[in-house]
């Protein structure tokens, strides 16, 4: 046999090993920072609005239930939106960088909506 599957022993299918697999949006250095954290006056002013903002941020946004839980009040878990061709250096530092400004913001939102 030649190829990958030759030298590698955790090929799909091992009778020993089993099957090996990773969800796509997990490939590359599959660092994900997260932060959950307070975001009421983002939470006011719409969740559409903090998705845009995360997006131009290179972040993701999330409910404290996971990707799929769903939001629960104001609590968002904030994480970078990439994983692959970034160092895990660069890729705490958008989510730290970002998640400042997105509490920057919430606070002026906030004060916006009277809060």
């Amino acid at each position: 046999s030649s190829g990958i599957n030759a030298e590698w022993p955790l090929r799909p299918g091992d009778e020993k090993y089993g099957y090996v697999h990773s969800c796509p949006t997990n490939l590359g250095t599959g660092m994900r920072a997260s932060v959950h954290i307070d975001l009421p006056g983002w939470t006011k002013e719409g969740v559409d609005k903090l998705k845009a903002k995360c997006e131009e941020l290179s972040l993701q946004p999330r409910g404290t239930r996971g990707e799929s839980g769903g939001q629960t009040g104001h609590t968002y878990d904030i994480s970078n939106k990439h994983r692959l061709g970034y160092s895990e250096v660069q890729l705490v530092q958008t989510m730290i960088d970002g998640v400042n400004k997105l509490y920057e913001i919430d606070l002026e939102l906030q004060k916006k909506h009277g809060m």
